[in-house]
């Protein structure tokens, strides 16, 4: 008998690869052992899923340093803990353009926007979302970079503390969101500058978890998420226009 992983030949009676710690599979998957596998990764105690979404609330800083400095096995790498949050949205997305979206209110401000315009800018925004949340991950990495000490973390490791940051807030807004869409979709779109600014929030804690507190480094990197958010928002806004998903007439209110 070989490991299947690593291929490594074993003895018959090995439960586990004495080289690369895999665990040695013999029945045929099916329901039962497929959803053993899943709660026993995910939900069990011990397990790194929960251990690292409850961390990143009260002591992001282990996780994050534990990651930079080498520890690969007490937590959920970054790229996992995102594909989770990746997941989670996806099925947001799902059930928000099955069942929400048609009750959702988009002339939020009183600014005259025609609803079907307004529902088409949601619809091609849903469509990018995935792009648009991955391109939060450089700007908070080079605003934290630019405020924060830059010899206490380059670049790349503070793209790990943007992953982290954004994948957990993405995770624990999850049921958030939907318990808004089911009590209240009409009002989904008035509350989502909230959630914008509990993602800066978050961040800011992060960082200032890491780095120490530091009100005035804390203000400026909340000032400067702002405006790149806006710069973001304006850039989608011009790509639309130009690629023909919506026109400039559309922006014009409604009497």
């Amino acid at each position: 008998m070989e490991c299947k992983n690593c291929e490594l030949p074993l003895r018959t009676d090995y439960s586990f690869c004495s080289n690369c710690g895999a665990k040695i599979i013999r029945n045929r998957l099916n329901f039962k052992n497929l959803w053993y596998d899943v709660t026993v990764r995910y939900f069990n105690v011990d397990n790194t899923f929960l251990k690292t979404f409850w961390h990143l609330f009260v002591k992001p800083e282990r996780v994050i340093h534990g990651y930079i400095d080498g520890i690969r096995k007490k937590y959920l790498n970054p790229i996992a803990y995102l594909g989770i949050a990746l997941t989670f949205s996806g099925a947001f997305l799902f059930l928000m353009r099955r069942y929400f979206l048609d009750k959702m209110e988009f002339n939020t401000f009183g600014k005259g926007l025609d609803p079907e315009v307004g529902k088409k800018l949601m619809t091609t925004s849903l469509d990018f979302s995935s792009f648009i949340f991955l391109l939060y991950i450089p700007l908070i990495a080079i605003v934290g970079w630019l405020i924060y000490n830059r010899k206490a973390h380059n670049l790349s490791e503070y793209s790990v503390t943007a992953i982290y940051s954004l994948a957990h807030y993405s995770i624990f807004t999850f049921p958030i969101s939907i318990a808004m869409c089911i009590i209240s979709p009409e009002n989904y779109m008035s509350y989502s500058m909230l959630f914008i600014l509990i993602m800066a929030l978050y961040v800011t804690y992060v960082v200032n978890r890491i780095h120490g507190k530091n009100i005035g480094k804390s203000i400026i990197f909340v000032l400067i998420f702002a405006v790149g958010f806006m710069a973001m928002s304006l850039a989608l806004n011009i790509i639309f226009v130009l690629s023909g998903v919506i026109d400039l007439q559309d922006f014009i209110p409604k009497k």
